[in-house]
């Protein structure tokens, strides 16, 4: 076995347009790819792919439950959480400031968790300025 890198999360979700809105009309994620029944969001790297579950298997549990939980960099969280209140998603954990940086959870419409990270390198070279929200960092 050869491989390279994580190609994409694929995540069942009950709503596929739902979906569709929150992780590309609020959060901002660039649509790659769209079928009927998959959709490919984000640029480089690994795509966060939604599936409709009831395709595969019936949707069950929660973040909490199974255990699933999206992580997002973005270049200034205080501004990525502020947007996010306006937009009336839900904030699982506000911003905690720890060594590595700034983190705070928000909840998808399926009740995934969503870790939203805003890196403090030790390089400060290598930090973001200047990025407002989902700015990649």
């Amino acid at each position: 076995m050869n491989i390279k890198k994580v190609g994409n999360v694929i995540l069942a979700v009950t709503d596929i347009d739902k979906s569709l809105e929150f992780y590309n009309g609020i959060i901002g994620l660039p649509i790659k790819n769209q079928r009927r029944s998959w959709v490919d969001l984000g640029t480089s790297g690994a795509l966060l792919s939604l599936h409709p579950a009831s395709l595969t298997a019936e949707h069950v549990g929660s973040s909490i439950d199974n255990g699933i939980t999206i992580g997002f960099l973005v270049g200034d969280v205080q501004s990525a959480i502020d947007e996010l209140k306006e937009k009336g998603v839900k904030i699982h954990r506000d911003i905690v400031e720890k060594d590595a940086g700034k983190n705070a959870v928000i909840v998808d419409p399926d009740g995934y968790l969503i870790s939203l990270f805003e890196p403090i390198f030790g390089d400060k070279a290598q930090q973001t300025s200047g990025y407002q929200g989902f700015t990649p960092a």
